[in-house]
């Protein structure tokens, strides 16, 4: 199975040479790698071009980037990969055997950062989505292209796309839980706190459940993490 590896970015200039270079071992086995840029502000665009099959300009918006990056893609199979996030070694043989037999799946995670708290966030987080069903972006999500279409992709929402996306794909099917980690970086919970930040994303997920309007969530949220 072909895969399409959809990046999503915004201003990632810092880091992104060294993630797109980790990638390189899947292009070389076929895997395409679609960079879909927010309207960086930064030389994010000009330093993914080299590093990936394409490059392609979006509205700001992660859930309307990893969109516009699935309408460019080629593969049967989508993974949708944060710039921060790297895949396991063998990711691509994973995910392919993985979609023999469901039509999504997930990954477990482990969050990188100087702060005690996020081995316990990582184990909260596998333990949760392997309970509900319910997956997170960290979590580099994959999909069959016809599973992807069938549910119209992510919901244009400006947060929460990721639990909205597993709700929507739930109903076709459990997903595949692989205990293989990516590694993400921690910089989300460390910028304001890794305590405070998961409180916020309790309450957030919390008010999403009883019906809160996504917009006003993100109001929320943006201080506390890049979207």
């Amino acid at each position: 199975m072909r895969l399409s590896i959809i990046v999503p970015v915004l201003d990632e200039a810092a880091g992104l040479a060294a993630s797109l270079a980790l990638l390189r071992p899947y292009r070389e086995r076929g895997a395409e790698v679609i960079v879909v840029d927010g309207g960086s502000r930064d030389a994010t665009p000009s330093i993914a071009a080299p590093l990936a099959d394409r490059v392609v300009e979006s509205s700001r918006g992660r859930s309307l980037q990893m969109n516009a990056g699935a309408a460019a893609a080629t593969g049967e199979g989508l993974v949708f990969l944060h710039a921060d996030t790297r895949l396991p070694e063998g990711a691509d043989e994973a995910i392919s055997r993985a979609l023999a037999s469901r039509e999504w799946g997930r990954f477990d995670v482990a969050i990188e950062g100087r702060s005690r708290w996020l081995p316990v966030v990582a184990a909260f987080m596998n333990a949760r989505s392997r309970l509900t069903g319910i997956a997170t972006g960290d979590q580099a999500l994959f999909v069959r292209r016809g599973a992807f279409d069938a549910v119209k992709g992510f919901p244009p929402i400006p947060l929460m796309e990721d639990i909205a996306f597993c709700k929507a794909m739930k109903r076709r099917g459990p997903p595949a839980c692989l205990a293989a980690k990516v590694r993400t970086s921690g910089r989300r919970w460390e910028r304001h706190g890794p305590l405070r930040t998961i409180l916020l994303m309790w309450r957030l997920r919390l008010a999403y459940f009883f019906g809160a309007d996504p917009a006003r969530l993100a109001e929320r949220y943006v201080p506390h993490g890049p979207r």
